[in-house]
């Protein structure tokens, strides 16, 4: 189950450079977690500063 990031987000970069399969991108108006890509790791979840990363 991947990883989805909700609209709390700060657009920070954190947690794209957590990623080790590079799932991670920056969206229109925040980031975002290609789904097909993301392995499920919780890399991204656990550095998000405000806790906008959660498992779908």
């Amino acid at each position: 189950m991947a990883y989805k990031i909700s609209s709390e987000c700060l657009s920070c970069g954190s947690c794209e450079g957590e990623c080790p399969v590079g799932a991670i991108s920056q969206g229109d108006d925040q980031y975002v977690i290609d789904a097909d890509t993301c392995i499920s790791c919780g890399s991204c979840a656990e550095v998000c500063p405000v806790g906008a990363i959660s498992e779908e």
